[in-house]
């Protein structure tokens, strides 16, 4: 949810315009690193979710996981979750496995391909998040809140954090107050803030926007408008 893949050929180039030599790109909110992936250059990804960040650890590390998960597995490692475990597999199956990649709302069932046989949503979205493993190499990975996240000097950063009106991901209620005053301190301190969001404050100028498809639905033509702003 919220992936980054369909917009970051057009908002890189705007985030990294003016970048230096040496100069530290940070996504506190790295999500499914598919923006943070197609950087170079010294790099620090973030996020408040550990079955995320060991995820993209496993991957960096070269775990093999399997392009088929049945739903007994399914529940088995949900089971594992619940008691309290953090393990890659139960990651996995986690964000692939399940409706939406909404971290285990649902074991994703339904539809076909052509030839008649049903969709394997696990091989469709190891297939899609191995498509970042070579990107991933070197960036330094942390389990944190974005305020929590320990920045270099001079830094880029691109936050994506959870928009405001949206369904909340699973953790504790997102404050966007407290996040703007974030911003505008990390702003303060000299680094360059970018913001993806559908609305900012007055102080945060939009620099780029274009319709999307916003809903998790297949079958769903909902349409938002995504921005990114820089302040």
């Amino acid at each position: 949810m919220g992936s980054k893949a369909r917009i970051s050929k057009d908002i890189l180039p705007l985030i990294l315009k003016d970048r230096k030599s040496n100069q530290y790109y940070i996504e506190p909110f790295i999500g499914g690193a598919n923006t943070i992936s197609k950087v170079d250059g010294k790099r620090i990804g973030s996020d408040i979710n550990p079955y995320l960040i060991i995820l993209l650890k496993s991957i960096q590390e070269g775990y093999l996981f399997p392009s088929n998960i049945s739903e007994e597995e399914y529940k088995f490692y949900k089971s594992e979750r619940d008691n309290g475990k953090i393990t890659p597999m139960i990651a996995f199956v986690g964000f692939c496995s399940t409706y939406g990649g909404r971290f285990y709302e649902g074991y994703a069932r339904g539809g076909f391909y052509k030839d008649g046989q049903p969709r394997n949503y696990a091989k469709e979205r190891l297939n899609n998040i191995m498509k970042t493993k070579e990107g991933l190499q070197d960036i330094l990975l942390y389990n944190c809140k974005y305020s929590e996240l320990e920045i270099p000097n001079n830094s880029i950063i691109y936050c994506d954090p959870p928009y405001q009106g949206t369904k909340s991901y699973k953790t504790e209620k997102f404050n966007n107050e407290l996040f703007f005053d974030w911003c505008y301190e990390m702003n303060d301190k000299g680094h360059q803030i970018f913001l993806s969001e559908y609305s900012a404050p007055k102080d945060f100028v939009c620099i780029w926007e274009k319709e999307v498809v916003s809903s998790l639905r297949t079958n769903n033509n909902k349409k938002a408008v995504e921005k990114l702003y820089k302040l």
